[in-house]
């Protein structure tokens, strides 16, 4: 049973949220990155309701099951780009923070796939996806229930 309903959150607050949402969305990045990345912190945070969206969304841009039930082991597998593990990698450092600043090889690996701009996109998209998640766990919406809208 949810918490705090749709109805229940303060008007303008996921208004907002969806705006700086639209804004990652339009950017440089591949969207299928962009889920893959969302997917994973919603792991991470163990968020039923984030993981339900974008294991949905993510099959719905053809996303292989293999892959989607490899996401939680993605270091140990072959299945994931260059590109790809250097933003699973930022992802997760940046989902579970330490008191250290983020360290200079997880950097250094990352200029070779993404220039400053994309770095800097990548990192608001892991903080808005943790945004959400502790949203989520906090208000308890019940997974199951979302559906992806279909592009007009």
């Amino acid at each position: 049973m949810e918490r705090i309903t749709y109805q229940d959150i303060p008007k303008g607050m996921f208004e907002n949220l969806m705006s700086t949402e639209e804004y990652i969305n339009n950017s440089s990045l591949d969207m299928h990155l962009l889920e893959l990345i969302r997917l994973r912190v919603a792991q991470k945070n163990g968020c039923a309701y984030c993981v339900d969206m974008h294991h949905k969304e993510l099959k719905h841009l053809g996303e292989t099951d293999l892959r989607l039930s490899s996401l939680c082991v993605w270091k140990e597998t072959p299945y994931f780009t260059d590109k790809e593990m250097a933003a699973l990698n930022l992802t997760d450092v940046l989902t579970k923070l330490s008191r250290d600043p983020l360290p200079e090889h997880v950097f250094e690996v990352l200029t070779s796939h993404f220039n400053k701009e994309e770095i800097c996109y990548l990192t608001l998209a892991i903080s808005q996806i943790n945004t959400w998640t502790r949203l989520m766990k906090t208000f308890k919406f019940t997974p199951g229930n979302y559906q992806v809208k279909e592009q007009v």
